[in-house]
């Protein structure tokens, strides 16, 4: 994958790595009760889930940062979430897709428990998580990851036509990613490693 810009000779989750612990602090101009969750949708999946409401100063306030989305046409059809930092795949029953954005927190939830995330970890997650913010996407790299994901999710589905959607994402997450290489190989082994930076 294409490195971008910024951070010379770092990774593109290296790069997202430094900055959600850059921002560990709370965000200038973030207040305190502030619990926000940004999921950057590609246009495919904002013309079912709305325009973007994220604001100008807005951050996310979760430990793994901001997700990016896209819908699947699969039957039925599924939401695939990967986030920034680790690229860890959540995939999700997109219908109905007026409910979709409250029901985002409690599968990644899901997911992140299937991983082996300490319950503690998991119940800080859900709660920087009660609210919502939806944004265009702006990470090439993180974009083509998730088709990456898109096309083996639909290539598994071959072998096993109705997956469960929590085993298959677990499944794509052992994937190698090319901007892992230098590091953890996978978003299983990333997400593991960050969380042992991490206190319960």
């Amino acid at each position: 994958m294409p490195r971008g810009a910024g951070h010379a000779g770092h990774t593109v989750v290296e790069r997202a790595y430094c900055r959600n612990h850059e921002s560990l602090a709370v965000p200038a101009g973030t207040r305190h009760d502030d619990v926000v969750l940004i999921l950057r949708a590609t246009a495919k999946l904002r013309q079912r889930v709305g325009l973007p409401t994220l604001q100008d100063g807005e951050q996310s306030t979760t430990l793994l940062g901001e997700w990016y989305a896209t819908a699947l046409p699969w039957r039925p059809q599924v939401a695939l979430l990967v986030n920034e930092l680790t690229l860890l795949p959540v995939l999700m029953p997109l219908a109905p897709a007026a409910t979709l954005l409250s029901r985002v927190a409690g599968q990644i939830a899901t997911v992140l428990a299937a991983h082996g995330t300490p319950g503690a970890i998991v119940q800080r997650e859900l709660e920087h998580m009660r609210e919502h913010r939806i944004a265009t996407t702006a990470n090439r790299s993180v974009v083509g990851i998730m088709n990456e994901f898109a096309f083996l999710a639909d290539t598994y589905r071959y072998t096993n036509p109705t997956p469960s959607l929590l085993d298959l994402a677990v499944r794509l997450a052992a994937t190698p990613c090319s901007p892992m290489y230098r590091r953890n190989i996978s978003p299983d082994r990333q997400l593991a490693a960050h969380l042992r930076t991490v206190d319960a």
